[in-house]
């Protein structure tokens, strides 16, 4: 396996956002039968005032056994002492545009590159699966920066139902009316088109921090412009349970079914990847 990391304030003249890389070695001795593999991006929640450190190597690591690339974005946060949207927006875009263009030299199927959000984390890639179309405009450079498919995991939508710090946090500075006109768009189940990408989606009917409402619009959003979507409600479980090891979060009945998301979201993704493995 190889392991480094990309500067994307370096490479995209952003503020900040820094994308840790796990490679796989090819599967197979004869180096010319070289296997080109999806990726996956994953984007670690926190309210947008942390970045989490369970939701993401951990994440990583099942993806890259189940034969993904993976990918984990560090971002900058919002707040008194980070800097407000679309910053976090244009440091995910850069990260999958960065991924698409070298996707030769890390032997990625450029077409096959996946998106993975836990909480707020959820928010920001839901919120590329709606805006990736503008963010070129807003980045002042050309971005490739459409996800294949996105993963959210008991993800913000809306913040009328949904986390209102991260919301406080990700706007933080704008006035009121220009809050106003921004949540338009930040409430993503209000700016869903038949032009999203596909959406894996599980959340827990436990969870008081973001409560599960906040999935089931976004899945009805989907289902209601023709999108496809996989949607998983587990019984059990309060918020952030990440991969829903018991090495992450320690003992629980509930985590028994909760850690069947990660074989479940691999599956929907491979949906949509060329190679059937």
């Amino acid at each position: 396996m190889r392991v480094f990391s990309v500067d994307l304030k370096k490479e995209y003249n952003r503020k900040g956002g820094n994308l840790e890389c796990y490679l796989a070695s090819l599967p197979y001795d004869n180096a010319n039968d070289a296997w080109k593999r999806p990726a996956v991006i994953v984007v670690p929640g926190g309210g947008y005032g942390f970045v989490s450190k369970r939701e993401g190597e951990p994440v990583a690591l099942e993806f890259l056994a189940r034969g993904f690339h993976a990918f984990v974005l560090t971002y900058l946060i919002g707040g008194e002492n980070g800097v407000p949207y679309p910053e976090q927006l244009l440091e995910l875009a850069s990260a999958v545009d960065y991924v698409k263009k070298h996707a030769k030299e890390m032997n990625v199927n450029e077409k096959e590159v996946f998106v993975v959000g836990f909480s707020a984390g959820g928010h920001l890639t839901g919120d590329l699966a709606v805006e990736y179309a503008a963010v070129s405009d807003m980045a002042g450079r050309e971005l490739d920066c459409k996800p294949t498919a996105v993963g959210l995991c008991y993800p913000v939508i809306s913040k009328i139902h949904g986390h209102q710090g991260s919301y406080e946090n990700l706007l933080y500075g704008y006035s009121e009316e220009e809050k106003s006109k921004l949540l338009r768009r930040l409430n993503l189940d209000w700016a869903v088109t038949k032009e999203t990408p596909p959406a894996f989606i599980w959340t827990t009917a436990g969870d008081t921090c973001v409560p599960p409402d906040n999935a089931l619009r976004f899945a009805m959003a989907l289902g209601a412009k023709g999108v496809p979507y996989e949607l998983h409600v587990y019984p059990q479980g309060e918020h952030g349970k990440s991969t829903g090891r018991s090495e992450i979060n320690g003992e629980g009945a509930e985590l028994s079914r909760i850690v069947a998301w990660n074989d479940d979201c691999a599956s929907f993704f491979r949906l949509f990847t060329e190679e059937k493995f």
